[in-house]
């Protein structure tokens, strides 16, 4: 980024707080301090509470060797704003920097809490080697105390109780969306309210039928258009608890971890019933296991099909949601009754739903000739992930524009409409991967979904 660009567009906006924090910033990344420091004074004269500013007063003592004191400033800001997850992250690199491992740990665990985005592999290594290894709680007097672990009777022997944070898993106690946070969408809606919602908010009813509620639900294709949404929001609206599975956390170098890992995260989120667990890009872990060479793969597969029969303790109120972008290379296992036995076609956002998305991406923008149905016209085809692109790269030719006049330049209609043509669909080359195997590996009716929406078959 041009700071000389961005400090003429200052000095003809001075006030501009999003401006001084990118200035100051840029100062900071050149070891400007007093430049740096300038910036963020000002900003905390125009805005006594800016969060991000404080941090960065406090970020620049301790880069001038004055740490004591941005240990004491950051300590009265998570005080005053104790959801401000980058004040808790530096006090982890200042707690770490003067040798008290457990304090960073406790300062870091809590940081990555508040915000994934702060997570940091690298640093986190370093405070488990420094002796940061054991789950720690503040106590009223602000010290330190190791947590005990609880026996959690895991059928695998020596294997200890263990948090969300252990695992590294994303995890609300309640889901913070809703279906009337996503924009459209209303056939997967109304899919999800009657093959999950309706049974879990009525358990007696449904118990009466023979049925207990949870179960294992598949969401399935092209990548942008909402499966993870979806998945949180559901679990919103059964106000349950959400534990979100990545590949990385489950896979491990080790012969016989993988498989425990997996464990751990199902009794987890067991103990956290009523519970949704979701499983992104559930084709990697769920591969078909005649392409599997090695024995060690084949092993976790078996593992995660015996946790999604219940074999070694009850799913009752357990929710299982997978999201693939590749139904195709699971193994057909997985798609027997008991485990993922609902499958759900969640399809690019239809015109309505687009136009309710472009309304989303607008928010805290500033616009001029916005025309939300007119974006929707333009995008046939686009994901959400493709609209917001869209709006981005429309972002982009607005700032363009701002640099070089030194004064906010709202995005307009037409660049909105320019934008739209040079971003391309990318669920096109997904559908043509799918109308192969629709067409010609869809005995089962598996994909009758996808030709419904192709037109290549009558709903």
């Amino acid at each position: 980024m041009d700071l000389e660009a961005l400090k003429i567009a200052l000095a003809a906006s001075p006030d501009n707080i999003p401006l001084l924090m990118m200035v100051g910033k840029l100062h900071e990344d050149r070891f400007e301090l007093a430049d740096a420091r300038s910036c963020f004074d000002r900003v905390v004269v125009l805005q006594p509470d800016h969060g991000e500013a404080l941090v960065g007063i406090a970020r620049l003592l301790d880069m001038a060797g004055e740490s004591s004191e941005a240990a004491v400033r950051l300590e009265s800001l998570c005080a005053r704003q104790p959801k401000l997850a980058s004040a808790w992250m530096l006090r982890a690199r200042i707690a770490f920097d003067e040798g008290d491992a457990m304090a960073a740990r406790s300062y870091y665990d809590t940081a990555v809490d508040l915000d994934r985005a702060q997570a940091d592999d690298e640093f986190l290594q370093s405070i488990l080697k420094a002796g940061g290894n054991k789950r720690v709680a503040m106590t009223s007097s602000g010290t330190f105390h190791e947590e005990e672990d609880e026996d959690d009777g895991n059928p695998f022997d020596g294997m200890d109780a263990v948090t969300a944070r252990d695992l590294d898993l994303e995890f609300r106690v309640r889901a913070d969306l809703k279906f009337e946070d996503i924009g459209g969408m209303e056939k997967v809606k109304d899919d999800i309210r009657m093959k999950i919602i309706h049974p879990l908010k009525n358990p007696e009813l449904f118990a009466a039928y023979g049925k207990k509620p949870g179960g294992g639900v598949l969401l399935y294709g092209p990548p942008g258009c909402g499966k993870t949404l979806m998945a949180r929001a559901t679990a919103g609206e059964i106000n349950a608890s959400f534990f979100s599975v990545g590949l990385h956390q489950v896979l491990d170098m080790y012969i016989g971890e993988s498989e425990q890992k997996l464990h751990k995260i199902f009794e987890l989120a067991r103990k956290s019933a009523p519970a949704v667990l979701f499983f992104d890009e559930t084709d990697a872990l769920a591969a078909d296991r005649r392409d599997m060479r090695q024995s060690a793969g084949r092993n976790l597969i078996n593992q995660f099909l015996s946790e999604l029969d219940g074999a070694q303790a009850a799913n009752d109120g357990l929710l299982i949601l997978g999201a693939t972008n590749a139904p195709w290379h699971l193994d057909g296992a997985f798609l027997r009754p008991g485990r993922f036995d609902r499958i759900i076609f969640v399809p690019p956002p239809d015109v309505g739903a687009r136009e309710e998305i472009a309304k989303i991406h607008a928010k805290g923008k500033p616009l001029v000739d916005f025309d939300p149905a007119d974006i929707a016209k333009r995008t046939d085809g686009f994901s959400g992930a493709d609209l917001r692109a869209v709006f981005d790269q429309a972002t982009e030719l607005a700032l363009t524009e701002a640099m070089k006049k030194g004064s906010v330049v709202p995005v307009s209609g037409k660049m909105l409409a320019k934008a739209s043509k040079e971003v391309k669909p990318s669920t096109r080359k997904w559908f043509e991967s799918a109308k192969n195997h629709a067409l010609y590996a869809n005995q089962s009716g598996f994909y009758d979904d996808v030709l419904v929406y192709l037109g290549l078959k009558k709903a």
